[in-house]
């Protein structure tokens, strides 16, 4: 994991993002086990009790199961539960700025276009 930090968020909030995209993303399956809190303090440099802090927030989010002795594991069903999240809040926060934007611009029909789509009657 990349060790950048910035200083807009908490470290172990961003620590908590890096292991969602990571799922998104497919680099972590269902079943899969989470580097050790203590290989992740030490590569990233942090504290442990940071690293303990965003795993324990995944876990709360069922998103990871903790087993006792062995370690940290991406649930079953955390992509799908992570894809209907992040969708609803893209929905709901970002999209609505982009269509502003999008609208602001004129760029309807190079959008179309550029997705395949036909141009709408009128915008020839």
């Amino acid at each position: 994991m990349d060790s950048e930090w910035n200083d807009n968020q908490p470290i172990y909030r961003q620590l908590r993002d890096r292991v969602v995209a990571m799922i998104l993303d497919d680099l972590l399956r269902e079943g899969d086990p989470l580097p050790s809190v203590r290989s992740v303090a030490t590569d990233s440099r942090i504290n442990p009790l940071t690293v303990l802090k965003a795993y324990q927030q995944l876990v709360d989010e069922s998103l990871v199961e903790k087993k006792r002795g062995v370690g940290m594991f991406v649930s079953a069903g955390a992509r799908d539960l992570l894809l209907q999240g992040e969708r609803q809040r893209f929905l709901a926060e970002r999209w609505p700025e982009i269509r502003t934007t999008i609208q602001r611009l004129g760029l309807g029909p190079e959008l179309r276009a550029s997705l395949g789509a036909a141009p709408e009657p009128g915008e020839d």
